[in-house]
């Protein structure tokens, strides 16, 4: 809980912190990589770097846990915090990378704003900075716990057993441990990170969900032809080559997969569907009895990945069906629907828990409808493939 001193200068000061926060942003990640540049080594995507999206989500998170701590005095946005915690825990970061960030972070604020930053002012950010690092530090403390392995040692070779295009930019690759050990336990829905080197020597990695069923023994990732990580694993990566995979993590899960009375509703668009056949072929395999609706949004049917494994494991399920809408429709999937996806007319299972991922603008927008359908916030989960500059459950 932040302390009453410090939680009156946050308030008085988080509108001014919160318009500088882009320009603080930039010059940490500037002075921060100038001095620790083997932080773009392995750690930081220097794609989500070039495009701003890291600058703007690490913003976008603090302003949201300030804001949250002044709104809510007594309680921590959880939601928020795990979500964050699962995207470290994926990159590996440790403990003492706190106190790298805090030095750079707020010698970024002091230069930005200037005389603005009392000692008095200083020390309240500060207080907001290391209960979110703290609450961090637990949480993915925790995760490593969960997942058998060091902090920050995530990484395990592992080889590819099998490569399949599923659409002209869009590549499976089936992979199992290069040491022969046991698969260590995942969760339908989960993502791994991806980390290799590119050809001027600098390791970078990418989140990829686990597109098949997690219990069955192997992991699958299915890439669509995007940024540099991608573009590699597509041109060099075959059978018989080796990855480093990453332990799984993510917060968007099938939570109890054994129960048979909750509705789930699988709502995504392009390569969003990626979790969500993964969530479809773990209830397969469990011949669950739920009901089970898929929806999805695509340019085309021959540009849909997993299209045709979605329909087979669809038939598999006693309560599923399934609806596509194309911007582009061909014969290919006479009853799919023209367009973008439009909620009305689709009977939603009552109660059911909502699992959503594809491009921030098809969320937003799908997520309204939910809303207006009558789906509580509570009950919809999304993902967000890289940094996340969305956040709508922060206030929550």
């Amino acid at each position: 809980m932040l302390s009453a001193e410090s939680a009156a200068l946050v308030r008085a000061t988080l509108p001014a912190v919160s318009g500088a926060l882009d320009e603080i942003t930039t010059r940490f990640y500037a002075t921060m990589f100038r001095d620790r540049p083997e932080l773009l080594d392995g750690m930081f995507n220097r794609g989500n770097q070039a495009s701003g999206g890291q600058r703007r989500a690490l913003a976008g998170s603090i302003a949201g846990f300030a804001r949250a701590l002044l709104e809510s005095p007594g309680t921590r946005p959880d939601r928020l915090l795990s979500r964050i915690a699962h995207k470290h825990a994926a990159v590996g970061v440790t403990d003492d990378q706190y106190t790298i960030v805090h030095k750079y972070l707020f010698g970024a604020i002091a230069e930005v704003l200037g005389d603005a930053v009392t000692p008095e002012v200083a020390a309240a950010w500060d207080e907001v900075y290391w209960l979110m690092a703290g609450a961090l530090i637990s949480r993915e403390a925790l995760l490593y716990q969960d997942a058998g392995v060091q902090p920050g040692g995530i990484w395990r070779p592992w080889t590819v057993v099998g490569r399949r295009t599923e659409t002209p930019d869009v590549v499976s690759f089936v992979l199992r441990p290069a040491d022969g050990e046991r698969v260590p336990r995942a969760r339908a829905g989960q993502y791994v990170s991806v980390r290799v080197c590119l050809a001027d020597g600098v390791h970078q990695l990418r989140q990829y969900s686990l597109s098949s069923d997690p219990g069955d023994g192997l992991r699958r990732i299915t890439v669509k032809r995007d940024g540099e990580v991608s573009g590699l694993l597509h041109d060099t990566v075959h059978e018989g080559d080796e990855l480093l995979l990453s332990a799984p993590f993510g917060d968007v899960f099938l939570d109890d997969p054994v129960d048979t009375t909750t509705p789930v509703v699988l709502v995504s668009a392009g390569i969003g569907c990626t979790p969500m056949t993964g969530i479809l072929a773990h209830l397969a395999g469990l011949r669950s009895i739920r009901r089970v609706l898929v929806l999805h949004a695509d340019r085309s049917p021959a540009e849909h990945a997993l299209r045709a494994e979605t329909h087979d494991l669809v038939g598999q399920l006693r309560n599923a069906r399934a609806d596509f809408w194309y911007k582009n429709p061909t014969p290919e999937e006479p009853d799919a629907r023209s367009g973008l996806m439009d909620l009305r007319g689709i009977r939603l299972p009552d109660d059911a828990t909502v699992f959503l991922c594809g491009p921030l603008p098809f969320m937003r927008d799908v997520r309204g409808q939910l809303l207006r359908a009558g789906v509580p916030a509570r009950r919809i989960r999304y993902e967000v493939f890289g940094p996340d500059l969305w956040l709508p459950d922060t206030a929550a």
